[in-house]
C-alpha cells in the first residue's frame, strides 16, 4: 500500500471561510505579528493576545470542513495516509481523518504558560484566570514566531518513508514547516495543488496543479486511486 504525505496550508482552510495572514482583506491583516503572536506580545499583554485568539477561536468553530478535506479523508481508505498541516484549526478532524500531526498547534487546545502541558478548551473563549492545576496561566496552544516547533523532527521521520508528497495551499515560505519538502526522498512523487504561482526548483518528480484545493485535490485523488488502488 502506498503511503501518502498531505501537506496542508492557510490556503486549505481559506475555502471553509478562516482568513490568513496573506488574506488582502483578512482579520490577520489589522494586527503586527509581534502583537498577538509572539511569546513577547505574551508577556507584554496577555489580555489582548487572548482576545485575538478568542476571535480566531470561535470562527473555527463555526466553520465546516470542505471539498478537499473530505478528500484526504475518502483516500485513507485506499492509501496509508498522514495529515501534516500548518493550520491550527480542526477541519481535517472534522471531516473524518485519522493520522493528523500539527506543526503550529491547536487553537482549540491551550496549554500552561510554564509546563506546556496541554488542555482542552470548552468553548470559543480563553480569559486570564483560567489556570491549570499547578496554578499557571493557560495560553493558547500555538507555535508563535520565534518559538521552536517541536513536531518537526516527527514530521521529518514520517516523511522519509513516503511514496507520495501532496502539497495544498502553503506557498512554502514558513519556515521550519516549509522544510517538509526536504524530508522525502528522491523517489517520492511530489504534487503542488495551489492556483498561485509557486516556483519550486530542485525538487523531482514535481507535478503543480494550479487549481484551489477544493477542486484540484479531488480530481488528484481519484487519478492516485485509478493508478494504484485499483
Amino acid at each position: 500500500m502506498k503511503k501518502i504525505i498531505v501537506f496542508s496550508g492557510a490556503g486549505i482552510s481559506a475555502e471553509s471561510g478562516l482568513k490568513t495572514f496573506r488574506d488582502s482583506d483578512g482579520l490577520w491583516e489589522n494586527f503586527q505579528i509581534s502583537e498577538v503572536a509572539t511569546l513577547e506580545a505574551w508577556n507584554k499583554n496577555p489580555e489582548f493576545v487572548l482576545d485575538f485568539y478568542n476571535i480566531r477561536r470561535k470562527q473555527v468553530i463555526d466553520s465546516s470542513p470542505n471539498q478537499a478535506h473530505f478528500t484526504a479523508k475518502d483516500l485513507e481508505k485506499h492509501f496509508d495516509m498522514q495529515i501534516i498541516t500548518q493550520n491550527i484549526d480542526d477541519l481535517h478532524e472534522r471531516a473524518g481523518s485519522q493520522n493528523i500531526l500539527h506543526l503550529h498547534g491547536e487553537i482549540l487546545k491551550a496549554k500552561s504558560s510554564k509546563t506546556d502541558k496541554q488542555y482542552k478548551i470548552n468553548g470559543p473563549n480563553l480569559n486570564i484566570g483560567d489556570i491549570c492545576e499547578d496554578n499557571f496561566q493557560l495560553r493558547p496552544d500555538i507555535v508563535w514566531f520565534g518559538e521552536a516547533v517541536p513536531n518537526m523532527e516527527i514530521a521529518e521521520n514520517i516523511c522519509k518513508n513516503a511514496d507520495i508528497l501532496i502539497i495544498i495551499g502553503t506557498s512554502l515560505s514558513v519556515y521550519p514547516a516549509a522544510n517538509i519538502i526536504d524530508f522525502v526522498t528522491e523517489k517520492c512523487e511530489t504534487f503542488l495543488i495551489d492556483p498561485k504561482e509557486i516556483v519550486l526548483t530542485g525538487v523531482k518528480n514535481l507535478t503543480v496543479i494550479k487549481e484551489k484545493a477544493s477542486i484540484g485535490f479531488p480530481i488528484l485523488a481519484n487519478n492516485l486511486i485509478n493508478k494504484y488502488a485499483t
